[in-house]
């Protein structure tokens, strides 16, 4: 790490031009160790640094990115911003950077042994997964950590740096005629049980030999902490981002107030929650905070930056993305709360359907609806009788989020963190849904 004075340092040369300049710097150390056919076959460093620098002229705003990370390098990066904004129009929306003076939350920080982790510490947790995988199963599957430090100077005054760290595991488990998949992550490797993680995935591939086909329709589902994260994560695409909800593209424009899930749901992003990898600032300088998006099935907000919170009259909820940025705000901190039920509890409640573990490539249909395909892998399984009878062929669905969380049964306690899908990071539980809608079959 180079620490709050080297980098805050650093952005003061940006700010030597004059005038209105933000300098967001960021910097992201990561080690991956790769494992397949039960054996590391690749251990990979990655350290990567960005600034970019944001000159504003009476109204016209000009961006610019860079990764040299040096005193020259960031002067020449604020001279080019400053050169794009004379050439460019004003924007009439621009509320011009963000003021100094306002307090901000806390974080956890970098934890010290995710930090110094050695790549033998990774194959540790690598052998552990591995040792609790049946018989004539192999896995593949990824260990990581990383630290990721932000720094934010501007010349209204704003002067912020915050630091964390991440570790995430993930196994998938192959037999001769199944997959089990299981994955976690943590903000400190210390929070991870990698032994755990194989051995869910191995048993899902004894659950699941021999899978049987299942005919296309609608089916109640138990849908594991993984793929109802994916879930919400699509709707922090779909319908919380401020400037779709401003320009109606979103699915709750002009429906704050309304009910439009299940009273079990309850979705929130939460930047400084101690279970997610989150920053005091978002990358305007603005204080991040809890801000509801779905109390009890009830939409109740969605996500501004600066710029779009001004067009709503709300102000910004601390969710801007780096500039330039056409999305407006985003939750990239999502977190559904978690229930009491068991997994066997949720399972329980099926009298006939399909028990899915985690959904794969997974794209939009139709914005507005929240609608989204992809197909169910690694561990899908038919429940007859409140049990578990064994795997099905995976299958292929296109459903919308917001029905399906609609029809929200029970929700569980069993939460996996997810830092997938282009941004940020998500939590969310396993619930029981009355239906989701598979389209089609595959013969796998």
């Amino acid at each position: 790490m180079w620490g709050e004075d080297r980098l805050t340092a650093l952005a003061d040369a940006a700010l030597t031009i004059g005038g209105d300049v933000e300098a967001v710097l960021s910097r992201t150390d990561s080690a991956l160790t790769r494992f397949a056919g039960s054996r590391i076959h690749q251990n990979t460093s990655r350290l990567d640094g960005e600034a970019r620098i944001r000159v504003v002229l009476d109204g016209r705003v000009g961006v610019v990115a860079t990764n040299d990370l040096s005193y020259d390098g960031l002067h020449a990066a604020a001279d080019k911003a400053r050169e794009i904004a004379a050439l460019t129009p004003a924007d009439p929306h621009f509320p011009g950077l963000t003021p100094a003076g306002q307090p901000y939350g806390r974080t956890a920080g970098p934890d010290e042994e995710t930090l110094g982790c050695p790549p033998q510490r990774r194959a540790e947790l690598v052998a552990a997964a591995l040792a609790e995988l049946p018989a004539e199963v192999d896995a593949a599957g990824t260990m990581e950590t990383s630290v990721q430090e932000r720094a934010i100077v501007t010349s209204t005054g704003i002067r912020v740096y915050a630091a964390g760290t991440r570790a995430t595991a993930s196994v998938l488990a192959q037999g001769a005629t199944s997959s089990g998949w299981a994955e976690a992550g943590a903000t400190a490797i210390g929070g991870l049980d990698c032994a755990a993680l194989g051995r869910r995935a191995g048993e899902k591939v004894l659950l699941g030999a021999s899978p049987r086909e299942m005919p296309a329709g609608s089916y109640p589902v138990v849908l594991e902490s993984g793929a109802t994260t994916n879930i919400v994560q699509w709707l922090g695409w779909l319908a919380f981002p401020g400037r779709a909800y401003n320009e109606e593209r979103s699915a709750l424009s002009g429906r704050l107030g309304e009910q439009v899930c299940s009273p079990l749901v309850t979705i929130v992003d939460d930047p400084l929650s101690p279970l997610l990898p989150g920053t005091p600032f978002d990358p305007e300088g603005t204080a991040t905070r809890r801000t509801s998006l779905i109390e009890a099935g009830v939409a109740v907000g969605v996500a501004h930056d600066r710029a779009t919170g001004a067009v709503a009259g709300t102000g910004s909820t601390g969710n801007a993305m780096p500039a330039p940025n056409s999305m407006g705000g985003l939750p990239t901190h999502l977190l559904m709360n978690a229930g009491g039920a068991t997994m066997d509890e949720l399972v329980a409640g099926l009298d006939r359907g399909l028990y899915v573990t985690r959904f794969h490539y997974t794209n939009v249909v139709h914005p507005v609806s929240t609608s989204i395909t992809g197909m169910t892998r690694d561990g899908t399984f038919l429940v007859e009788d409140g049990r578990i009878v064994g795997g099905v062929r995976n299958l292929r669905f296109t459903q919308s989020c917001l029905a399906a969380l609609a029809g929200c049964e029970a929700v569980g306690a069993d939460v996996e963190l997810a830092t997938d899908l282009f941004y940020g990071a998500a939590l969310a539980p396993a619930v029981r849904l009355s239906s989701f809608t598979f389209t089609s079959t595959t013969a796998y």
